[in-house]
């Protein structure tokens, strides 16, 4: 047991025992390396790395983030080097840390997403999956697997098929109903929920007459949208006994409890990073106190407790 003087702050996502709760969210951490100088990785539950492709992407054009009220855009276009060189380049820089080492993955087709995670199996480091189903399936006509319960159960599976290390399925928001989507994945071989990315937005200028991104639309992210994805969260949790992460606009230690007491188990941080690389650190500092403040020996004990 990981206790923090007379708290326990450490939580269980099936096989994986974390610390504490907060982990530091996809897409805004890098892959890890380029933080531990400023960040002391080990403190953190875990973080997510950048999503992982077959092949290394440049992403969007710029400008890919801009400023909105209560949170920001960002169009970054899943850039990344490709899993061939995350294995080669980075994952040996990671392994001297205790912390788990989550690595996203995202695929254009559904044998995409096995294979980089065959590519993944052979090294050392990884701790479990996160699968992005929020791309679009090229061999579909473009839409995202994450939005059909068919092609997201297609996914898991096809990723089941080459893993045994845990799978936390990246559930997209742009659904009209998210539950479905959660069976479809739990009878395919989920492990464990990501609620959830980004909400597709877009800002533009009147004067320009153009997007403030260098594509038209982008995906908000930051305390606007924490509400809503608390919502999620409480959907998910009724219908899945299985663990769930809640991410979306999380800032402060009590961003933190609240998603636990609708049904999380554990929280990732994102946008915060970018105005302070330290906000995990400082977020955990934030929700021990709480913890103590309101005599919470277990933070497990959170988990749930809503009352309805």
């Amino acid at each position: 047991m990981s206790a923090q003087g007379s708290v326990d702050l450490s939580v269980q996502i099936g096989p994986l025992h974390l610390t504490n709760p907060v982990l530091a969210a996809s897409g805004t951490f890098g892959y890890g390396i380029e933080f531990a100088e400023l960040v002391d990785l080990d403190r953190l539950g875990g973080f997510v790395t950048k999503g992982l492709s077959l092949k290394p992407m440049e992403g969007a054009p710029a400008p890919r983030l801009c400023e909105t009220p209560s949170g920001m855009l960002n169009a970054v276009g899943l850039q990344n080097v490709g899993v061939e060189a995350f294995v080669r380049e980075k994952l040996p820089g990671l392994r001297k840390f205790r912390t788990h080492v989550i690595a996203n993955i995202f695929g254009e087709s559904i044998s995409d997403y096995a294979e980089v995670t065959r590519h993944l199996e052979g090294a050392e480091g990884v701790s479990a999956y996160e699968v992005n189903v929020s791309c679009p399936n090229t061999d579909a006509g473009g839409m995202l697997f994450g939005c059909d319960p068919q092609e997201t159960a297609k996914v898991v599976s096809a990723t089941r098929a080459v893993t045994k290390k845990p799978l936390w399925v990246k559930l997209t928001p742009n659904v009209t109903d998210i539950r479905i989507i959660v069976r479809a994945a739990e009878e395919a071989g989920a492990d464990a929920f990501t609620v959830a990315n980004t909400y597709p937005a877009m800002s533009v200028d009147y004067k320009t007459r153009k997007s403030r991104l260098g594509r038209p639309t982008g995906g908000l992210s930051g305390p606007a949208i924490r509400p809503i994805t608390v919502r999620l969260v409480s959907e998910v949790a009724g219908v899945t006994k299985l663990p769930i992460i809640g991410l979306g606009g999380i800032e402060s230690g009590e961003d933190v409890m609240e998603y636990l007491v609708v049904g999380a188990t554990a929280t990732q941080v994102g946008t915060a990073t970018f105005a302070d690389p330290r906000a995990c650190e400082r977020i955990i500092d934030e929700v021990l106190e709480l913890c103590t403040a309101s005599k919470v020996s277990t933070i497990n004990s959170l988990r749930g407790t809503l009352v309805r």
